[in-house]
């Protein structure tokens, strides 16, 4: 297995399908000539030429539009977002065009769309360009929503997606473009709707995604492990919206608890959703109530101390286990 960075395993994602179909093409900002804002689409102007790798004016509700007009006459756009918080510019393509076409012309038109680029906090970029807008999207019928964890996962996950005749909502993190880890040799793709177990256990479920399960849950289940001499298990969903909800019943099934951690808000949460589904299909398996970690129910602070303050940490994860477990 070969061992590269996020934003390569996404850009050799592109750059396949793009050999693959040629009526895959990436639009954006700063896509094409200057590589792209993090470098994710680096040497793919070079190799497919300014026809298929093109830059946008900074107008993303123009180019959304343009991409879904281009999904619904046969090609299959992928469209970035410099950031998924500029994508509410875009809103109304999105959740009113692109999610809506299918249906209301009554299965006349797909539309095979990827709009992607990285979401949620980073560090110190204030309130309105640190939000988790998944719960969002996946709110609208009509649109999938994919959060990859790994390299492993983003690229398969996004070759995916590239193919579906669904518009789909496809969420990064900034942050982790330099993570590394390793890709499977030769041509692979990932199902969507399909979760996975990244570590099995017996005695707690904890169910998490992207950035905060890569960078945040995993140093939480090692500490609160060997604190508690208890076995966790780790479900990523990878894809939110279908969501694997019968991987999660069957592990809330075994463990008898759970904890869900996302980075975004808490009303109307995925971990909203997640907890319904588990108390409608699993209740009397249940010995605790599902608990969550989130973000504050605040815009996210500027201020260093109080951005990490909000966000889901080690300590409030631990806390969550304990309270579980009653043990707190």
């Amino acid at each position: 297995m070969a061992i590269v960075s996020l934003r390569e395993a996404i850009n050799q994602a592109i750059d396949e399908e793009m050999a693959r179909d040629e009526s895959v093409f990436l639009m954006g900002e700063e896509v094409a000539n200057y590589q792209g804002a993090y470098k994710v689409s680096q040497g793919l102007l070079q190799k497919w030429g300014p026809k298929r790798i093109l830059d946008t004016p900074i107008a993303e509700a123009g180019f959304a539009g343009l991409g879904v007009g281009a999904a619904m006459v046969g090609l299959r756009p992928i469209v970035e977002f410099m950031t998924w918080n500029f994508s509410l510019v875009a809103y109304d393509q999105i959740a009113n065009n692109a999610a809506k076409m299918y249906s209301m012309s009554g299965g006349n038109f797909h539309v095979p769309i990827v709009f992607r680029g990285p979401g949620g906090a980073a560090h110190g970029l204030g309130a309105t360009h640190s939000q988790s807008l998944e719960s969002i999207y996946a709110h609208i019928p009509g649109l999938k929503v994919v959060m990859p964890s790994t390299c492993k996962d983003a690229k398969g996950l996004l070759k995916t997606s590239i193919r579906d005749d669904n518009p789909i909502v496809f969420i990064e993190s900034e942050v982790m473009y330099g993570d590394k880890g390793e890709i499977p040799d030769g041509e692979y793709t990932i199902p969507l709707g399909v979760g996975e177990v990244k570590k099995t256990g017996s005695d707690v479920t904890i169910v998490s995604w992207s950035k905060v399960l890569a960078n945040v849950v995993w140093k939480a289940v090692d500490s609160i492990q060997e604190e508690l001499n208890i076995s966790i298990e780790v479900i990523d969903p990878r894809t939110i919206k279908p969501m694997d909800y019968d991987l999660i019943v069957e592990s809330v099934k075994k463990t008898n608890r759970l904890v869900i951690v996302e980075e975004g808000w808490p009303f109307a949460g995925i971990g909203a959703q997640i907890s319904h589904e588990i108390s409608s299909r699993a209740f009397d398996h249940l010995d605790a109530p599902v608990e969550r970690v989130t973000q504050e129910d605040v815009p996210l602070p500027y201020a260093h101390q109080l951005e990490i303050r909000s966000l889901p940490s080690v300590e409030k994860i631990n806390a969550a286990v304990k309270k579980v477990l009653y043990r707190d």
